[in-house]
């Protein structure tokens, strides 16, 4: 018998003590927060859904964010200093970086110096209109620089929506796979939702995380439902992301 008034089960239910690897909250150095009063908006609606620790990953990309350590640092310096201020240190924040594969990055593994999320693993990205050609070579580059790539929403790079094999191949390259929360709903077009259900289903994804670049993207995750299906493979990933980039 269909049970009309079935228990919802939301997103948000999973989040308490939630470890982020992968948001935009650091103030006026890329696409995401504009300035440390929106960095604050951010932060308290994020703490309130159960984050419990961030790693702010502002964007690294030549020609558009040309981010390095010292930007980065800046940002986060002046963002944990208005919190001192307010007396806001429940939240545990760090800086890193999410990485275009581009000619500068490239050029950055050369240096061995990335800005990574914790100890080896170095966040990156591509660009959503083709990948690199030489991609297979530039993880290979990461991996033998004694980095552990972890590669930013896969799901979301429509150009392999039809070469599903090809995911597995990445994970045998060696990367790593972070899918993105709203990746779960349609937010980024039903094209995307479905392949974000069969990298998960096909237990591809090791990590997962907000991508939060505005209120508006958390606002979304309050009306995300799973199924009992979807719960169970999340649970997993949430819990592996958490024993993975924990700070004790």
């Amino acid at each position: 018998m269909l049970h009309i008034f079935s228990k919802k089960h939301y997103l948000k239910d999973l989040l308490e003590d939630f470890v982020d690897i992968h948001c935009h909250i650091l103030p006026g150095i890329d696409d995401g927060s504009k300035s440390i009063e929106e960095s604050l908006i951010l932060l308290k609606k994020m703490e309130l859904l159960g984050f419990k620790q961030i790693i702010a990953t502002p964007h690294i990309m030549q020609g558009l964010y040309p981010n390095d350590e010292l930007t980065i640092g800046n940002a986060f310096q002046n963002l944990i200093s208005e919190l001192r201020n307010k007396k806001r240190n429940t939240l545990v924040i760090n800086p890193a970086a999410e990485y275009m594969i581009d000619t500068n990055f490239e050029h950055l593994i050369d240096k061995e110096h990335l800005f990574t999320l914790k100890e080896n693993f170095v966040l990156i990205e591509m660009s959503y209109l083709q990948p690199p050609i030489n991609l297979k070579e530039i993880i290979n580059k990461i991996i033998l620089k004694g980095y552990i790539p972890v590669l930013a929403h896969p799901e979301r790079y429509s150009f392999y929506h039809d070469k599903k094999e090809f995911y597995k191949d990445l994970k045998q390259y060696g990367c790593l796979l972070q899918m993105n929360l709203l990746s779960l709903s349609n937010y980024y077009g039903p094209s995307v939702q479905k392949i974000g259900h069969f990298l998960l289903e096909n237990k591809l994804i090791d990590f997962i995380a907000s991508d939060i670049h505005s209120n508006d993207h958390i606002e979304k995750f309050s009306e995300i439902i799973l199924s009992n299906k979807q719960i169970k493979y999340l649970q997993k990933i949430i819990n592996n992301t958490k024993k993975t980039f924990l700070v004790s």
